[in-house]
């Protein structure tokens, strides 16, 4: 199974905004530190939003921010309202249009769905928190200042040679 990069760049939102908890995070800033556009990040904002694992708040000086300690959201939280499908073969399907004879009986079935059961079990075992508090550098990795905001990093003036 793979997961899509929307699923991917939610859990990346949902670390930023944990390792810049004490103040709100920005579009813009986040979508800077990953190197992916904004409207891509504001697409996948409206699910988070509406299953109350992001809040949003408006304004000049507004952001996001968990809707939840990161604690208590797991990586099945995210996983569960940002992919679409977890059909790992034709017969999960919920259209039911299968040629198979066997389907009603089958043991790939089965075994499929046992796996995907302990692929959820092992997301719900793991939070954001758990994912953030592991990288003392997160912060720094991100470029979050202890004022919530990204670094400038100052980029060195170019030295042109004397013709």
């Amino acid at each position: 199974m793979r997961l899509t990069k929307q699923t991917n760049y939610a859990v990346r939102m949902l670390m930023y905004a944990a390792a810049n908890k004490e103040h709100l995070s920005r579009i813009p800033e986040i979508a800077k530190a990953y190197g992916v556009s904004e409207l891509f990040l504001f697409k996948i904002l409206q699910p988070l939003t509406k299953a109350g694992l992001v809040e949003t708040v408006r304004g000049r000086n507004g952001g996001i921010r968990l809707g939840r300690p990161a604690d208590k959201i797991t990586l099945f939280d995210v996983v569960k309202v940002t992919e679409d499908s977890f059909a790992m073969a034709e017969c999960f399907e919920d259209d039911g249009d299968s040629d198979c004879p066997l389907i009603d009986s089958c043991g790939l079935n089965s075994a499929l769905r046992k796996a995907l059961n302990a692929f959820f079990d092992v997301l719900s075992g793991y939070t954001i928190d758990d994912l953030v508090k592991t990288r003392p550098q997160i912060n720094f990795l991100l470029g979050i200042n202890e004022f919530g905001r990204q670094n400038s990093i100052p980029v060195p003036p170019v030295s042109v040679p004397a013709a």
